[in-house]
């Protein structure tokens, strides 16, 4: 599974995901992109596109002009929301500015490292819901410890369609068990949304 179905999404979007201002700010643009009810190729592609014109930061955002992160988007097909997102994503890089100092590491003072916390906190960002929250702390818990094992609904759900746990606690420790709670997370979550990948992990 990990070998043929955990790439995370910053992976697919091709960049290394650190614990670093810059690096963990891309991955939460990214969780705004895929939350959306879009193909997550489509959102993997615009994040690219952000990044390329210089959003790689909260203060790169702010800097785009609306037209500006309109066209990004457009170059990477997101078409359907660009507008509303160019948006939202100016809104969001200001509240990440001002309320963590441009610097999503203090999220775990914040929430006292409680990953639940973490979650609850980042819906304040706009743009972030729940299912963007939990993709950003899915792939954050590589580079957060504190976060691990982070054990959200469609985790749980890939684990009971594979029929390897049932429960949350169950598949907290197939997380910790695998040595890289990130990696399996996502191909739990591909599974999914992915019906011949399914069949192929378990023929049974």
């Amino acid at each position: 599974m990990l070998a043929e179905a955990g790439t995370t999404y910053c992976e697919q979007a091709g960049f290394t995901l650190k614990d670093s201002p810059a690096a963990l700010y891309q991955l939460v643009v990214l969780a705004m992109l895929l939350a959306k009810p879009i193909s997550p190729d489509l959102a993997v592609a615009a994040a690219g596109e952000l990044r390329r014109a210089g959003a790689t930061t909260p203060a790169g955002m702010v800097r785009m002009t609306w037209q500006q992160r309109v066209d990004a988007l457009g170059r990477g097909h997101y078409r359907r929301y660009d507008e509303s997102t160019a948006t939202t994503l100016g809104k969001a890089a200001a509240v990440i500015r001002d309320e963590y100092r441009a610097d999503l590491r203090h999220l775990r003072h914040a929430a006292q490292g409680d990953s639940r916390r973490a979650a609850e906190l980042l819906t304040d960002v706009p743009g972030i819901g729940p299912a963007g929250a939990d993709i950003v702390l899915r792939e954050a818990q590589r580079v957060w410890p504190w976060a691990r094992p982070y054990v959200d609904d469609r985790t749980v759900s890939g684990a009971r369609r594979l029929g390897f746990a049932h429960s949350r606690e169950a598949v907290a420790r197939l997380l910790t068990r695998s040595g890289d709670e990130a990696a399996l997370a996502a191909a739990l979550v591909r599974v999914t949304v992915d019906d011949d990948l399914a069949e192929h992990l378990n023929p049974a």
